[in-house]
């Protein structure tokens, strides 16, 4: 196989979307700490919802960025939590992959915090290939071509082969 068409994990993402609810961002910024063991930042409002209560500069949730191998073995144990099983609608045509946790107690070696409570997150991971640095370069940067792109089919090939995972549509 040709070494420019491997396909690896970038990053990985996790987020927590806690809406006006202060204590409720709180609880998700010590459960992403807890589960990552990185840096935890506020995500802000840009825009005025007057219907919703939201203003500009409103913190409404929280995320964290894992990259390198231990973005590969979250990934691993997010999976588990949800019995190896994506369906079609979390893989995207640009190699991206998003699922929900839905209670971060089905995550294996996790266990009840009280202060915490029930509280489930999104995961989010971006794939990637050797020379898709041409998009970020400094230097004449570039767009990635058709043909290098990591397409759905791909996406879900290196989820089956690498993870071990089941993918159909969850009824």
């Amino acid at each position: 196989m040709n070494p420019m068409r491997t396909i690896k994990i970038e990053k990985l993402t996790l987020n927590v979307g806690a809406g006006k609810d202060e204590a409720k961002l709180k609880k998700g910024i010590q459960l992403m700490g807890m589960i990552s063991g990185t840096k935890v930042v506020k995500t802000f409002t840009t825009k005025r919802i007057p219907g919703w209560g939201v203003r500009p500069g409103l913190a409404l949730g929280c995320k964290t960025t894992i990259r390198g191998p231990k973005a590969k073995e979250l990934v691993k144990l997010f999976l588990e939590a949800l019995e190896n099983k994506l369906s079609e609608r979390n893989f995207d045509d640009n190699g991206n992959i998003s699922f929900g946790v839905t209670e971060y107690i089905n995550i294996p070696g996790m266990k009840y915090d009280p202060t915490i409570g029930m509280m489930g997150f999104q995961v989010s991971v971006t794939l990637t290939r050797p020379g898709f640095r041409i998009r970020k370069r400094r230097l004449r940067p570039q767009k990635i071509p058709i043909d290098h792109r990591i397409p759905k089919v791909e996406a879900i090939e290196f989820f089956v082969k690498e993870f071990k995972t089941t993918v159909g549509d969850k009824e």
